[in-house]
C-alpha cells in the first residue's frame, strides 16, 4: 500500500472517530449551535421590525432575508469553536502521544479533526438554514448553480475556519483555553454586515466591518441567494478563504509536528 492510500486510510480512521465522539457527546456542539438559533430569533421576533425599517425593507420578512446568510457563517464559527476545544483536550489528555507511537499517517489526526468539523459544520448549517425557512426565509430567485456556488461557499468558509480553529487548539494548554481562544470566531460576524449595513456603522468602525472576511462572504452569500449585488465581495470571499485555510494548515501542521506531547 503506498503512502497516499495510507493516509487516506488513517485519515478515515479518524474521521470516524471525531464523528463517534461527536455523536455520543452532543452537548458541546449542541450549544454552540443554540448561539446563532437564539440570536436568529431574537433579531427576527424582537427587534425585526425596527431593524427593518434601517436597511429600507420596511416590515420583518425583508430582515430576515438580511441576516440569515451572515447567521449561516456565524453557524460555521461556532460550530468551528468545538473542534479548538476537540484538539485541545487531544493534546492534553495523551492521546497524540499514543498515536505518534502507532503505525498511523502522522497527519491523520488532524485531517481527521479538519474533514469532521466541516461535516458537522455543514449539518449545522442546514439546521440553522432550516429554521430560518420555518420562520419566512426565501430565496425563490436563485438558480441551482446559485444554490451550488452558496452551498461551495460555506464549505470553503468552513474549511477555512477549521485549519484556524485547530492551530488555535494545538496552541491552548486545555479545553477551557481553547474555547476562550477561538471566540473571535463567534464574536467577528457581530463586526460585519450581518445585521446592520457597514454604512450605518460608526465611522472608525467601518474600515474593521469592511475588510474582514465575514463580510465579503456574508455579501456573496446575499448575492447568490437574494439576487443583491456581488461585485469584487466573491473573489474576495474566495481569497479570504483560500488564505486563511493555506495559513491555518501550514501553522497547524507545523505546530502538531513540533509539540512535544
Amino acid at each position: 500500500m503506498n503512502t497516499l492510500s495510507l493516509a487516506a486510510r488513517d485519515s478515515a480512521t479518524m474521521l470516524r472517530r471525531n464523528l463517534l465522539h461527536a455523536r455520543r457527546y452532543p452537548s458541546l456542539t449542541l450549544n454552540l449551535l443554540f448561539t446563532p438559533i437564539m440570536l436568529l430569533l431574537l433579531f427576527v421576533f424582537i427587534f425585526g421590525d425596527t431593524m427593518s425599517a434601517g436597511i429600507g425593507g420596511g416590515d420583518r420578512s425583508a430582515y430576515i432575508a438580511y441576516i440569515v446568510p451572515g447567521l449561516l457563517l456565524m453557524t460555521i464559527g461556532s460550530t468551528v469553536v468545538g473542534t479548538s476545544v476537540s484538539v485541545a483536550n487531544d493534546m492534553a489528555e495523551g492521546i497524540i502521544a499514543r498515536f505518534r507511537t502507532m503505525a498511523i499517517h502522522r497527519g491523520s489526526v488532524i485531517v481527521g479533526h479538519v474533514v469532521g468539523s466541516v461535516v458537522q459544520s455543514v449539518a449545522s448549517v442546514v439546521l440553522v438554514g432550516a429554521v430560518a425557512v420555518a420562520i419566512g426565509f426565501r430565496a425563490t430567485d436563485a438558480t441551482l448553480l446559485e444554490w451550488f456556488a452558496a452551498f461551495g461557499l460555506l464549505v470553503l468558509f468552513a474549511t477555512a475556519l477549521t485549519w484556524i480553529a485547530v492551530g488555535l487548539g494545538l496552541i491552548s494548554p486545555n479545553a477551557e483555553a481553547a474555547s476562550n481562544n477561538a471566540m473571535p470566531l463567534i464574536l467577528m460576524p457581530l463586526l460585519s454586515s450581518a445585521f446592520v449595513p457597514v454604512e450605518a456603522m460608526p465611522g472608525w468602525i467601518q474600515p474593521i466591518a469592511q475588510y474582514q472576511p465575514f463580510t465579503p462572504a456574508i455579501e456573496t452569500l446575499r448575492g447568490l441567494l437574494l439576487g443583491s449585488e456581488i461585485g469584487d465581495n466573491g473573489w474576495l470571499a474566495v481569497a479570504w478563504c483560500v488564505g486563511l485555510a493555506v495559513a491555518g494548515y501550514i501553522w497547524s501542521t507545523a505546530r502538531f509536528n513540533r509539540d512535544p506531547r
